[in-house]
């Protein structure tokens, strides 16, 4: 079997993907700034029979992202499915008229440098495989934006444009690209945003390969 790469893997919707897809036999790299939470997270899994790894990498540093990556699929094979799932920082979420140029390079550097850098260091070994899957876990600023929150707002819609143009250009390699929308937050115990219910909706996405963007839950829910 050939391996997960959780970028933002954390105790909730990243420790949950984890075992989903370990379940299914997948080895698993946790890249999380904390290489202590990382850690943490692995030895966890392990105890649960899944092969587990973390790697420290800051999603806002594309070199250090990229070897990161580097690091997973040369310690635990080829990446097959990558989920890039980092929660956004508070001060990226600032209303509209009070946001800056300078106020967006933050966010913008969060959802699309990010994203570019770890989809074109997994890129070849997918190629190389000969199928894979990329997965974008946004907020619903992705798809309706929200004038408190300027910086996810424009910086999910630009991470959403770069998926749905990845999805397009790689479908016929193989290579399925697909964006997971959760409005509101991630609530345990919630019938549709459980971190495990959100978990079997991603492999889910992974295993039948229909269509780009879906919904955790109604917009009108969150």
């Amino acid at each position: 079997m050939t391996t997960i790469a959780i970028i933002g893997a954390g105790p909730g919707l990243g420790a949950a993907v984890a075992r989903r897809f370990g379940r299914e036999g997948f080895d698993v790299a946790l890249v999380s700034r904390s290489p202590e939470r990382a850690g943490a997270l692995a030895a966890d899994l392990g105890g649960e029979g899944i092969t587990a790894r973390g790697f420290a990498a800051d999603v806002r540093d594309p070199e250090a992202l990229a070897a990161a990556l580097d690091a997973a699929t040369a310690t635990l094979g080829p990446v097959e499915v990558l989920q890039y799932s980092p929660v956004p920082q508070r001060d990226f979420m600032r209303p509209v008229l009070e946001t800056t140029a300078a106020d967006l390079t933050g966010p913008i550097e969060f959802s699309v440098y990010g994203p570019v850098a770890a989809v074109r260091q997994v890129l070849p070994g997918m190629r190389e495989l000969g199928r894979g899957t990329v997965l974008f876990v946004n907020g619903g600023t992705a798809v309706v934006p929200h004038p408190d929150r300027a910086g996810t707002s424009i910086a999910f819609a630009a991470e959403s444009a770069y998926g749905q143009l990845l999805h397009d250009t790689l479908t016929g390699e193989g290579i399925h690209v697909a964006q997971l929308v959760i409005p509101g937050a991630i609530t345990p115990g919630h019938p549709r945003k459980d971190p495990a219910t959100l978990a079997d909706t991603l492999w889910t996405m992974h295993r039948d390969r229909h269509g780009f963007r879906h919904f955790a839950d109604d917009l009108d829910a969150a």
